[in-house]
């Protein structure tokens, strides 16, 4: 009975007999089926990267954007529900704007993973409050150097060198294993986080479209969407090695 959540499922205050929230893992499952978001630390910069399913052939080529701004040296990328993932998103920028009222400094991005996965978390608190079904990926380059945190739907807030998220997770994060991170300089990564989500792209006939931004040196510690020749380069890249892989096999 505990084990498929019947009777404990209703809140997110509720613990069931194994010790589980089962609103939580509902939550993070609405992470896990949606399309694949992925972030690399390199060393001179951080890259995020996301798949967005084309679901009409009506919608406008940018639309429901999943990478945004939150300070000069801050991006997010979300994962999962799309507007869950705005809200979110936006109480990040409450707090580095706070932060730089109240100290007249950008908020360092250790503080501000903290801020909002104690935000996220308070959602798992209240029976009368569902949980935020997103996980929000953060590229920070602040004094400290290039960062990488994510904030899952529990509240967990946790610092990566790369990471992945949503349906193509496990396969991208074996293949950011393979890559040496500590030596790559975020103009290859960029290459790299789209020949990984090309690859790993499982709806078969589904166009799908890439969203990619980075914070590094080359665009003096800001966060900015990739250049579009870059896109377009690393895109025309990840398709030659597809159909390489294609005629190997």
């Amino acid at each position: 009975m505990s084990g498929i959540g019947t009777g404990y499922d209703l809140s997110a205050t509720t613990y069931s007999p194994d010790g589980k929230v089962f609103q939580t893992e509902y939550a993070q499952k609405a992470v896990d089926n949606s399309s694949t978001v992925l972030g690399l630390r390199c060393k001179d910069g951080v890259v995020l990267a996301c798949e967005k399913l084309v679901l009409s052939k009506l919608l406008v080529e940018g639309s429901n954007r999943r990478i945004h701004n939150i300070d000069r040296h801050v991006g997010v990328a979300v994962a999962g529900l799309a507007p869950d993932g705005r809200m979110v998103a936006n109480r990040a920028w409450d707090e580095a704007a706070s932060y730089k009222r109240v100290y007249g400094e950008p908020i360092p991005g250790h503080v501000l993973c903290e801020r909002v996965g104690s935000y996220v978390h308070m959602f798992n608190l209240y029976w009368s409050l569902r949980p935020y079904g997103s996980t929000m990926l953060m590229a920070v380059y602040d004094k400290n150097g290039p960062a990488l945190y994510a904030v899952d739907p529990s509240g967990s807030s946790l610092r990566y060198f790369g990471t992945a998220v949503g349906k193509g997770r496990q396969a991208a994060k074996n293949e950011i294993e393979k890559l040496k991170l500590s030596e790559m300089t975020c103009r290859e990564a960029v290459l790299e986080a789209v020949k990984i989500l090309h690859k790993v792209h499982d709806e078969d006939g589904k166009k799908f479209e890439l969203e990619v931004s980075w914070i590094c040196d080359e665009t003096n510690k800001q966060h900015q969407r990739v250049p579009a020749e870059l896109l377009a380069e690393a895109e025309r890249q990840a398709k030659a090695a597809l159909e390489d892989s294609d005629m190997d096999d």
